[in-house]
């Protein structure tokens, strides 16, 4: 594959449209070969690529991730970077602490009165949705994860530090930067954390399963080891700043109520089944991640194209969203593709495929579509005016969101 131009200039130039665009240049191929940060790399496309990608007989994620994503979206030692028994054992606690039905449903409730709450204090006002939404989700997560009581600064630092490190992780210059920053702020302060509780000086609430700090503090990996208060905090912290993401999904649901309004009508009339599809519409047809990447395990072969040991091994995120061939109309925002069932383990892949409790599939999904759910129904109830702004979403900037972040305003109480 060497020969292959580097396609990294083009991928932090034109973002979201890279992957579909090099298919498009490679006459819509299921395997193109080009090169990305230097590396020999295979972009897939399609239903086989994503059962391909994630088997990890294929595909390893040890030594997949470059340092800056590391430092900045992840973390040094997280779950993302292992594999086998490691990840399986590591991996257990996210997917028992998180994947408890009784868990999701309440930190669900938490977010929706930590938003209503939130609105409640800013009528009157014009606000950044994206900005206050972010607030309302760290506040949820940390009382949700049996964190102490943090002070509203404390919380909208919180906010502020896991948007920035989204924000920064796939692109260089100041963001990164400030990604960077926030990541070691906020490992310092959950380490101290981790360490109030194995010394026991941070009160249980008395449940009958651990809070996740709790189980954080507690963990033993494959081999027996607890994790070092580094490595424990990493993963504390990989709990809290994805449910803070979860405000750009919010965020464009918001702009999809906004831009149809048919749909806020019947998320209105129905905020059960219709709400869930509405919220996986969402992470079909808005962009979160570019691609997801591993390394080739060993010498392998997809179709006609070979795949040597270590070749950078990528899957099209929003490609796959938008193929004709797996999605009729996909061009088309329409919630009702989803009513009565759930997609296929390799249909939806925005929080990534195959299996979430044995594989790499982001074990929180469950949380971000019952969230998104909840709170895009809460925003269809509530009759927040949204002045004249740019909502345009630009697809070269990764993560994206919309310009404007969704201007509102609370209307006073009447």
């Amino acid at each position: 594959m060497h020969p292959f131009t580097d396609s990294t200039p083009a991928l932090l130039a034109r973002g979201y449209a890279w992957a579909p665009g090099l298919r498009r240049r490679n006459g819509d191929g299921r395997a193109v070969p080009t090169r990305l940060m230097g590396r020999p790399a295979l972009l897939l496309h399609g239903p086989d690529a994503v059962d391909f990608f994630y088997d990890e007989r294929h595909v390893l994620r040890h030594g997949a991730l470059p340092g800056p994503v590391l430092d900045t979206l992840f973390g040094r030692g997280a779950v993302h970077t292992l594999d086998g028994e490691m990840h399986r054992v590591r991996k257990e606690l996210f997917t028992t602490q998180l994947m408890a039905p009784d868990g999701v449903d309440a930190l669900g409730r938490l977010a929706r009165e930590h938003w209503l709450r939130t609105v409640d204090g800013l009528r009157g006002r014009r606000v950044v949705l994206f900005d206050e939404m972010a607030v309302a989700l760290a506040a949820a997560v940390c009382e949700w994860s049996g964190i102490p009581s943090v002070p509203g600064a404390a919380v909208r630092r919180l906010a502020e530090d896991c948007v920035a490190m989204v924000d920064g992780f796939a692109t260089p210059g100041r963001r990164h930067w400030k990604a960077r920053r926030a990541r070691s702020r906020q490992e310092r302060e959950l380490a101290r954390t981790i360490e109030d509780v194995r010394r026991g000086t941070l009160a249980s609430d008395g449940g009958k399963r651990p809070t996740v700090v709790e189980a954080v503090a507690a963990h033993r990996d494959a081999d027996g080891s607890p994790l070092d208060l580094h490595t424990a905090a990493v993963e504390l912290l990989n709990v809290l700043r994805p449910t803070v993401a979860i405000t750009w999904f919010t965020t464009f649901a918001a702009h999809a109520l906004h831009r149809f309004p048919a749909v806020r009508k019947e998320l209105r009339a129905d905020e059960g089944p219709y709400a869930r599809a509405f919220a996986h519409e969402v992470r079909r047809c808005y962009p979160f991640v570019p691609f997801v990447g591993g390394l080739a395990a060993r010498d392998l072969r997809f179709g006609a194209q070979d795949v040597p040991e270590g070749t950078l091994v990528l899957l099209d995120v929003p490609g796959h969203h938008r193929d004709p061939d797996l999605w009729p109309e996909p061009q088309r925002f329409d919630p009702r593709r989803f009513l009565g069932r759930e997609p296929g383990p390799g249909e939806l892949i925005a929080q990534g495929g195959g299996n979430a409790r044995t594989g790499h599939r982001c074990p929180g999904e469950d949380i971000t579509v019952h969230l998104l759910a909840t709170l895009a129904a809460t925003l269809a109830d509530l009759e927040l005016d949204v002045p004249e702004q740019d909502l345009r979403i630009p697809v070269s900037r990764v993560p994206t969101r919309p310009r404007s972040g969704v201007i509102v305003r609370v209307p006073d109480r009447r």
